[in-house]
């Protein structure tokens, strides 16, 4: 069965509540920002357990490939929530990473750019274990906790750190973009409408840190050139000004760069 949605106003009418962390640096006003970071970070796991739960869905355990090391993520709309739980995962640990080394060198404590990065931290934290916690209260099994490989990136420097939350970001929306079209029950897809709209966000705050002003390019939606993907339903023709997106093959393809042998996904049961 489906559990309706879980009411949020139940949550924003207690959320004076729960716990505020001091703001990073006193007395510059992030006192506010830091409120709604905290809310998010307390509430999230909650919302998940009381928000959607599957309809139907089958208890496929994931199975690692001995001879390959792959993670088969499943198939039908659990397998495209493990696909997804699995990139919220991916994400989470760059941010968790990159957080835990005390950021990038020169990054300000107090700085917007640095508040940008908590927020998108939270919201990843946050997707991640709403989708682990749906899957489970429902009777499914979530993937297990995939072990990452970021050993080419340098966290210690502000360009490939944004160039990679770009990578992510953008890949991102471009994985909900192209699972769509395969998920059957239309509270996943009401569910990943509102999450692809939070990466699309992110993505364009990524963008405009990285160069201000790219917060929108070619690259990413049909402004002048036609889309390109191996499901011709993900294609959008030049000028539609239509999001690009891709399947879930072409996304794993780029995925599993960041994941270590052994936690590599196999998409090959989404159809």
């Amino acid at each position: 069965m489906v559990i309706p949605l879980l009411n949020l106003s139940i949550f924003m009418h207690h959320s004076h509540k729960f716990p505020v962390a001091p703001a990073d640096v006193p007395g510059q006003g992030l006192a506010a920002p830091v409120a709604r970071r905290s809310f998010l970070r307390y509430t999230g796991a909650s919302l998940a357990v009381g928000g959607l739960l599957l309809a139907g869905c089958s208890d496929d355990d994931d199975k690692v490939d001995p001879n390959s090391g792959f993670i088969d993520v499943g198939s039908s709309d659990t397998g495209i929530l493990n696909y997804a739980y699995a990139l919220e995962q991916l994400e989470a640990a760059f941010y968790t990473q990159l957080r835990s080394g005390s950021y990038y060198t020169g990054l300000a404590g107090g700085s917007a750019e640095k508040l940008i990065l908590d927020d998108l931290y939270y919201h990843e934290v946050i997707h991640r274990d709403f989708l682990k916690l749906a899957l489970t209260a429902a009777g499914a099994t979530p993937l297990k906790d995939l072990t990452v490989n970021f050993s080419s990136i340098d966290f210690n420097s502000r360009a490939p750190v944004l160039a990679t939350a770009k990578a992510f970001e953008d890949l991102g929306v471009a994985a909900y973009n192209g699972a769509g079209q395969y998920i059957v029950a239309p509270a996943y897809l009401f569910i990943a409408g509102k999450i692809v709209s939070v990466e699309a966000r992110h993505a364009a705050i990524i963008r405009d840190l990285v160069l201000e002003n790219t917060f929108v390019g070619n690259d990413i939606a049909t402004l002048s050139s036609a889309s390109s993907s191996s499901v011709a339903s993900n294609n959008a023709p030049a000028g539609s000004s239509l999001e690009r997106a891709l399947s879930p093959t072409e996304v794993v393809a780029i995925a599993n760069t960041f994941l270590a042998d052994g936690s590599k996904l196999d998409v090959s049961g989404i159809r």
